[in-house]
């Protein structure tokens, strides 16, 4: 026998779902919460979509794709992205190995998301497969990566992102399902916060990326010559770090000093003769008188 409905079974089954609220009043409806929370002091940071994509960037794209590469969120998640594109999160944060997210639906909802840390083994193991391919972090965060290095990192079972096992889920809302709309919306809120800010994704696994950097550049900086390889250096902690490396001054060459030569030694007297030649006339004197009287030759007197 089928069922009737009479009006106090329709009204009885209405109750039991909220009302339709109107895109246009969630959002005044999240804009107002989020005023009101800055009035007490909290910083928000809303999730706002400007075009028709949630994601635009290479890693937006590739958290929201991995993420509906699994059957178990695939079905669920679609769920939240009306809530993304109507304004719905009011406030979006992620730390370290965590998300937390206020969202706006009948109610304002609390969601959380615990992500663990990338194992080592497995972030040890993308280091290395990437090591000489990546030599700038602007080049990382900025997705532009080559294609054997873009297979790494996103890779399903070995790359960056987490897996539905490895993520605990959290809503303050009644709702029975482990992924409400809620947290649905919230999972898309990252995507969309990983455009503006992909560093956050490395923090939200509990690594560095300038380990990949480092990597690379020590390779690069064993092949190459000495001089280069500290060019290149210079360079990667330029783009590391944000700033320019000025070059060391070169010194300038010290002036050659003219060493004094040393006087060359007189030539000695060939013969006793050139010897007597040279005497003083008081030399000569001297001698005369020093000769024996035998020897003296005899003087004539005057008559």
């Amino acid at each position: 026998m089928a069922r009737r409905w009479g009006r106090s079974s329709r009204s009885s089954y209405e109750s039991a779902w909220p009302a339709y609220v109107p895109v246009a009043v969630r959002r005044k409806q999240a804009e107002k919460e989020a005023a009101a929370l800055r009035k007490k002091g909290r910083v928000v940071t809303p999730v706002l979509i400007e075009g028709r994509k949630l994601t635009t960037t290479f890693w937006g794209k590739a958290w929201c794709d991995h993420l509906e590469s699994y059957s178990d969120y695939a079905n669920r998640l679609p769920r939240g992205r009306s809530y993304v594109r109507n304004g719905a999160i009011v406030h979006l944060e992620i730390g370290d190995g965590k998300v937390e997210a206020l969202v706006r639906g009948t109610s304002t909802y609390t969601v959380k998301l615990v992500i663990k840390a990338l194992a080592r083994p497995r972030w040890s193991a993308v280091i290395d497969e990437c090591s000489g391919q990546v030599t700038s972090l602007v080049e990382l965060l900025g997705g532009k990566l080559s294609r054997g290095v873009m297979e790494i990192v996103t890779h399903k079972a070995r790359g960056l992102f987490p897996s539905p096992e490895e993520i605990s889920l959290s809503c303050s809302c009644p709702d029975w399902a482990t992924m409400c709309k809620h947290v649905a919306a919230a999972m898309y809120g990252v995507g969309a916060r990983l455009d503006a800010h992909p560093e956050l994704l490395f923090r939200l696994r509990g690594v560095d990326p300038a380990q990949l950097i480092a990597k690379s550049v020590g390779r690069a900086a064993t092949k190459a010559s000495r001089p280069r390889s500290r060019t290149l250096a210079d360079e990667a902690l330029g783009d590391i770090f944000g700033i320019e490396i000025e070059e060391p001054a070169r010194k300038a060459p010290e002036p050659k000093t003219l060493r004094a030569r040393k006087p060359a030694p007189a030539a000695a007297p060939k013969t006793a003769q050139l010897a007597q030649r040279r005497r003083t006339p008081d030399e000569g004197a001297g001698a005369a008188r020093s000769m024996p009287s035998s020897r003296r030759r005899p003087t004539s007197k005057a008559s």
